[in-house]
């Protein structure tokens, strides 16, 4: 099959080679996917860069990406839970990184598949598994319910986006930070628009005097700001800033989970939530992808297309 791959870990998007790769085994319990679309998130050029070494073993070549939607192909045994021709969505992260989904296909464990929501396109359904995972984790983490003022940091970035449409949808109100040309984008999910920056905590306590009740930060290096507009008792949590563990808040990971993944479908069929795509790239463009994500200023996902 063709795969994007890179043979040592590496800063440079330009060391992704794309071309022949052995098909991908499937075992017990698995499924292989025909990848339709990859969703592109930056911990995975992080991990490429080598800064989750710590954390996670590397077997090169690495295929990178965690997202996946495409079309079962074929079931490993005893894997009763899905059949070939089912349309599905994955965040196929893996204990050990190597067989990722910028490729052809990816085999995936059943217990993290779901089945792709039927009103999205197939670059959207690939843009939804970690940034809605971890949306939805925080969120739940968070308690959030239609008793909150939330606030998120980066309302209009690919996490951000999805967790302004959840909490909506529980009914809280939301208060979502974002640059000027990205506010009416915001208003459209739902949220209260806040201009990032300089005097940041001045306009948020402008919107609600007696503190928001949580806080969801999906950019890192906004604690101060948290801190200063957090009602007493107030909960905050944060995707990107260990150090919110040292003033009472939580620092989270997503796991792989098909059932939550099944929530998140179940929500956009629903029509409480769908997914803004930024931009796509084909499958040897992938370093294209990569460098525009490093950018951190993009707007919903981006997503390649084998």
């Amino acid at each position: 099959m063709r795969a994007v791959t890179y043979k040592a870990y590496t800063p440079n998007d330009a060391d992704l080679v794309y071309g022949e790769v052995p098909d991908p085994r499937v075992g017990p319990g698995q499924v292989l996917i025909e990848v339709r679309a990859a969703g592109v998130n930056p911990v995975d050029w992080k991990v490429m860069a080598g800064y989750l070494d710590g954390m996670m073993e590397a077997v090169f070549p690495v295929i990178p990406g965690w997202d996946v939607a495409g079309v079962v192909t074929r079931v490993g045994p005893d894997t009763p839970e899905f059949a070939i021709g089912d349309e599905v969505i994955s965040y196929a992260r893996k204990d050990v990184v190597e067989g990722g989904t910028f490729a052809e296909y990816v085999a995936v464990a059943a217990r993290d598949v779901a089945r792709k929501p039927a009103d999205l396109d197939w670059p959207q359904a690939a843009g939804l598994p970690l940034t809605g995972l971890t949306a939805l984790h925080s969120l739940d983490k968070l308690e959030v319910g239609p008793d909150d003022v939330l606030l998120v940091h980066g309302a209009a970035g690919g996490v951000g986006s999805l967790a302004v449409q959840i909490a909506v949808a529980r009914g809280a109100r939301v208060i979502g930070t974002a640059s000027e040309h990205n506010h009416e984008f915001v208003l459209g999910l739902g949220g209260e628009p806040v201009t990032y920056g300089e005097g940041l905590a001045e306009r948020i306590k402008a919107l609600i005097p007696s503190g928001v009740t949580a806080v969801a930060d999906y950019v890192g290096g906004q604690l101060e700001t948290t801190l200063a507009v957090l009602a007493p008792g107030g909960r905050h949590a944060s995707i990107a800033d260990p150090t919110v563990e040292q003033h009472g808040g939580h620092w989270l990971w997503v796991r792989p989970d098909g059932p939550k993944l099944a929530e998140l479908a179940a929500l956009v069929d629903q029509g409480a939530l769908t997914v803004e795509v930024a931009a796509t790239f084909s499958l040897e463009k992938a370093g294209e992808a990569f460098t525009a994500s490093r950018g951190g200023h993009t707007r919903g996902k981006l997503i390649v297309v084998p």
